[in-house]
């Protein structure tokens, strides 16, 4: 009998492995769904944001509003963030960004190290790049794998993973809204 309780055990154990390992955070996934997810008009004119930031443990530490302003020129595009965060602290950042062919854009920002990366197919956008933040006076890196998923025409979800070593160590969540009349932090 534990001959047979041991075999179905590895083949349970088996059958989850594959399943995590066959899990693909391909963006090609994506490509025929709808409502697409154009970044460049759904981030023109104004954008209200709330979020959260779970640690490793997925306790939440940190609660936050984002008020967003985006334009664009041809394919260059400003996409202004101001986070006002629960604790008081205030803080910016200005993408500068850039419309490749094919869906992909490039982009940088004051906290960003080197240039983001991302593209978007059908209602979904994966956006990563390298973010330095001060965390009690020191500077640390910390790489993010941002995916965005529009909802309908005013609401897109946002959930990014922040790493370290590849170690993932906080997540953070975010949905976007433009429905006007829009709403302030």
């Amino acid at each position: 009998m534990k001959p047979l309780l041991l075999l179905l055990k590895t083949k349970f154990l088996l059958v989850l492995l594959l399943g995590l390992f066959s899990c693909s955070n391909d963006i090609n996934h994506y490509q025929d769904s709808t409502p697409v997810l154009d970044i460049q008009s759904y981030f023109t004119g104004p954008v209200i944001a709330w979020g959260i930031v779970q640690d490793y443990n997925l306790k939440v530490t940190r609660r936050f509003c984002v008020e967003l302003e985006g334009s664009w020129q041809q394919e260059q595009g400003l996409l202004k963030e101001v986070f006002y965060f629960k604790d008081g602290e205030v803080s910016r950042r200005n993408w500068r960004l850039t419309r490749q062919g094919g869906g992909k854009y490039l982009g940088q920002a004051e906290d960003v190290i080197g240039i983001a990366g991302g593209q978007q197919l059908g209602y979904a956008f994966r956006w990563q790049y390298r973010l330095a933040l001060d965390i009690d006076g020191e500077s640390y890196q910390f790489d993010l794998d941002d995916w965005m998923y529009r909802i309908d025409d005013y609401r897109v979800f946002n959930k990014t993973q922040m790493k370290k070593f590849g170690i993932t160590l906080a997540e953070i969540t975010l949905f976007f809204d433009k429905e006007q009349p829009l709403r302030h932090c």
